[in-house]
């Protein structure tokens, strides 16, 4: 099996994915997935929030679903328990995303299995943060 934190499937999405699609984040800027939000664009990233209030989170428009993008995705980066990630990650490839992150403690094989299989890389249990401090 692949290993969920492949380097070369890290390096992708940090350097040469822009559009990070965010499922799970809110205006709260105590939750974790704002505060990484937040990075991502100091990163220089386009956050996109998918969170059902389709609430503006950090100056961008956000949407109630995935499929409620109308723009192309690079990134779908999940803040779900692991129990619902897996469901993301097959909307990820629906809407034809490049690539799929499940934050800090979010695994799901049976997710990680499907999402590889359709080409897309998947990475899990780990965080854009961690990731970019490692380099």
């Amino acid at each position: 099996m692949t290993s969920w934190q492949d380097p070369e499937a890290v390096r992708f999405m940090l350097d040469d994915c822009e559009t990070w699609a965010v499922v799970g984040l809110s205006g709260d800027p105590g939750r974790t997935a704002y505060q990484i939000a937040q990075l991502l664009q100091q990163r220089g990233k386009r956050i996109v929030p998918v969170h059902p209030s389709a609430e503006t989170v950090l100056g961008e428009q956000g949407y109630a679903t995935l499929a409620d993008v109308p723009f192309p995705i690079d990134v779908v980066d999940v803040f779900r328990r692991s129990e619902a990630a897996g469901e993301f990650a097959d909307q990820a490839v629906a809407v034809g995303a490049k690539a799929v992150w499940f934050q800090l403690g979010v695994v799901d094989e049976a997710a990680f299995e499907r999402t590889t299989a359709a080409g897309v890389p998947i990475v899990m249990d780990t965080c854009p943060a961690i990731e970019w401090r490692r380099r």
